[in-house]
Order: structure tokens, then C-alpha cells, then sequence
């Protein structure tokens, strides 16, 4: 044991110094604050500023009042959120005023404009004309405002009285809340349970590709100089697996350690909003499980490559792994209890993560959490054992990399 940790020691004490080990230690994290904030920032700058848009409206039906109901939504300041313009002229043809509408958007005069074909009719058509695909928001609200205008104008039509109209016209906001089997009750926003799901597990990946790609490339190292045949002869095998084991999880709780603290800092800055720490505690369970189990299948693939083109091949086809739940990430928030998020929840190469993004959404039944618990200590028990075999006599091959039969082979060993 004494053995043990002095190799976890030496190698922490290496590993930490790097140079590479420090910059993803801070440049990680603020990376994915950057990915998850940013886009967040940009669309609130965007919605500080008036927006002016026009209107072709060729049978002057709607124009007025679409014109009334947009102009009076208000940014934070108090500010129009749009200015609406009259693009239509009867002396000119629908060819000159669409010519005319694209002249101004082009030259920023306007963000878009809208066409509104047989108005008053059953027929109607709109199309909206801009730069690229134009703003999301804009459109919808656009939209939103138009569907009301011509409802409330056909209802008139048909004699409805004003108060009914103006009482079906009012919309009402539906609140998401999230509630546990205990009775407690919380807001469920998509955005803050995709970005903060998302971020552990972009930190999984970033943190087991660094540390694990880190010891591939140490192993390497020293099989290339014949270092490894010196700490052989100094200690067992088996030392020096427990040892380099130890030492890229302490590398990994020590990430983690710090970027609790950063966490912790961004949400008392109220740039990471509250409800993100939701379920921290069983997330970063299996934040450390994931981990672990990964840690342990890069020690075997270590210990078998023999040159640098071999180690990124090999941990490229991890990283593609680690990728995979980013896929369902989506559909897993949106509906947890699917069969098919179920099953990834209890293959361990996909558990970790699909189970930190099940945390952030509902209250899983506590023998279904043991179960996939028990299923990752087992999984990493048994990559753990393969490893350990492929490491005995891995380390000391060299030239050509093993074939599969090969190592099957070494795994029946005893």
C-alpha cells in the first residue's frame, strides 16, 4: 500500500503541474458558461433595441390594428418593441412595393417586412420577406398579433358582441411547475433543466477525455523510454495500476472540488440561476461513477497502444461514446419516463449521464436509483478487473498493437 500511493502521489504531483491540466482546469468551465450564456446575452441585447418592420397590406383590412397591437408592447425601458410602417401604395403595383420592401431591408432600414395577399377573404395569404431567416421571437409575436386582429375582425363581422370578443381574445400564460412525490413544488423552465443537465455532462466528457487522454499519453511515455520497466522493477504491477488509478481520480475530485467553487460563485453572481443546483447531490454521484467507470477502461486501452496515432484513434471512439446521450438529451427532459431513455439509463457507458439529465426532471423511485447504482459499481468493478489484466502485460509489449483474439486472450488469464 505504502507503494501505492506513493505512485498516486508522483503521479498527481506530475499530472497537476502540467501545463494542459492547468488551462482545462479554468478554460473548461468557462467555456460552457460561454456556449450555455452567451446565446442568453445576445438575445437580450437584441430585445433592448425598437425593431421597425412594414407591412404591404393590399386590402387595408388589417394594417391599423395590427399596426395599434404591436406598437404597444413595451421593451424593459418602456420603449416600443416595434415600429410598424405603411409599405403600401395604391399607385404602385405588389412587383414596385415588394421591390421598394426589399431595397429597406437590405439596407437596414428595416428587419422585414410582411405581405398580406387577399385579405378579408378565406383565401388569405402572408409571406414574411427579411435577411436570413429573421427573429424568432419577432415572427412569432408578428404572428400572434395577426391571428388576433383578423379573429377579432371576422367575429365582428358575424355580430359578436365586443365584451365576448375582447374576453376570448385575452390569452393566458400556462406556468411549467415541477412536483416530487414529497409534496415540494418547483419551476420547471426548459431552458435552465437542458443548460444545467447539459453542462455536467459536457464536463464529464471534457473532464474524462483530458485526465484519461493525459494518462494514455503518460503510459505511452513511458513505454516508449523504458520508464515503465524501471517502476516495474521497483513495484508490482498491481502497485502501479492502484497507483496511476488513484491518482487520475484525485486529479478528477480535485476538477471537481474546484469547479464547485466556481458553481457556487457564478450563483451567488446570479449568472447561474438557483434552480440549476436542483438534485446536485445525486448528480454528482453519478458525475464520479461515470467517471471512474471511464477512468478505468482508459487504463486498459493505455496500456495496449504503442503509439500516439493508436491512443487518439482509441479515445476518439470513447469520446463518441460520451457524445451519444447529448443526442437524447431533448427527448430525455422532455419525456424521462420513455422506454427508451429507461434503457440508457441502465447501460453504464450511457448511465451517468442519462441519469444526471432524470435527476433535473422527475423523482425516480429510489429501488430503481439502487438498481442502476449497483449496476455502475459492477460495471466499473469488472472494466476495473479487464483493465487490470490488460495492464499486466500491456505495459511491457511493444511494437505492434495486440489483436482482439489476442486480448480476449490476456483477459482469460489469470
Amino acid at each position: 500500500m505504502r507503494k501505492t500511493l506513493i505512485i498516486a502521489k508522483w503521479e498527481y504531483i506530475e499530472k497537476i503541474r502540467t501545463r494542459a491540466f492547468i488551462i482545462s482546469m479554468f478554460v473548461t468551465p468557462a467555456i460552457l458558461l460561454l456556449f450555455t450564456l452567451a446565446p442568453t446575452w445576445f438575445n437580450k441585447s437584441q430585445e433592448e433595441s425598437t425593431r421597425a418592420y412594414g407591412i404591404i397590406d393590399t386590402s387595408g383590412v388589417y394594417f391599423n390594428q395590427v399596426k395599434d397591437n404591436l406598437e404597444v408592447i413595451k421593451l424593459k425601458d418602456e420603449q416600443p418593441k416595434f415600429i410598424i410602417i405603411n409599405l403600401n401604395n395604391k399607385k404602385d403595383n405588389l412587383n414596385h412595393l415588394k421591390k421598394l420592401g426589399d431595397r429597406d431591408v437590405i439596407s437596414n432600414k428595416l428587419q422585414g417586412y410582411l405581405i398580406i395577399l387577399n385579405g378579408g377573404t378565406d383565401s388569405i395569404r402572408i409571406s414574411f420577406r427579411s435577411k436570413g431567416s429573421g427573429s424568432f421571437d419577432d415572427k412569432d409575436k408578428i404572428e400572434s398579433v395577426f391571428n388576433k386582429v383578423k379573429n377579432r375582425i371576422q367575429l365582428e363581422k358575424a355580430g359578436v358582441d365586443t365584451s365576448i370578443i375582447n374576453s376570448v381574445s385575452k390569452s393566458v400564460n400556462i406556468n411549467s411547475i415541477k412536483i416530487e412525490e414529497n409534496g415540494k413544488e418547483s419551476k420547471a423552465d426548459f431552458l435552465t433543466l437542458f443548460f444545467s443537465s447539459f453542462i455536467f455532462i459536457m464536463l464529464l466528457m471534457m473532464m474524462v477525455l483530458s485526465t484519461g487522454g493525459m494518462l494514455v499519453r503518460s503510459l505511452l511515455e513511458e513505454k516508449s523510454n523504458r520508464l515503465i520497466e524501471i517502476l516495474v522493477s521497483s513495484c508490482s504491477k498491481k502497485e502501479l495500476l492502484a497507483g496511476k488509478v488513484i491518482a487520475l481520480s484525485a486529479l478528477g475530485f480535485t476538477q471537481i472540488f474546484i469547479w464547485s467553487i466556481l458553481g457556487l460563485v457564478t450563483a451567488g453572481a446570479a449568472l447561474v440561476p438557483a434552480e440549476a443546483f436542483d438534485n446536485i447531490l445525486p448528480m454528482m454521484g453519478f458525475f464520479i461513477l461515470g467517471y471512474v467507470f471511464y477512468v478505468s477502461i482508459f487504463v486498459g486501452i493505455g496500456s495496449i497502444v504503442t503509439t500516439e496515432q493508436e491512443a487518439q484513434q482509441m479515445t476518439s471512439y470513447i469520446s463518441l461514446i460520451l457524445i451519444l446521450p447529448t443526442i437524447f438529451a431533448v427527448s430525455a427532459i422532455q419525456y424521462p419516463g420513455s422506454t427508451a431513455v429507461k434503457i440508457l439509463s441502465y447501460i453504464p457507458f450511457t448511465s451517468a449521464s442519462i441519469m444526471m439529465m432524470r435527476l433535473k426532471i422527475e423523482t425516480i423511485p429510489i429501488g430503481e436509483l439502487l438498481t442502476i447504482v449497483f449496476i455502475m459499481l459492477v460495471s466499473i468493478y469488472l472494466s476495473i478487473s479487464f483493465s487490470s489484466k490488460l495492464f499486466k502485460i500491456g505495459i511491457l509489449s511493444y511494437g505492434k498493437r495486440p489483436a482482439f483474439k489476442e486480448l480476449i486472450r490476456w483477459i482469460r488469464e489469470k
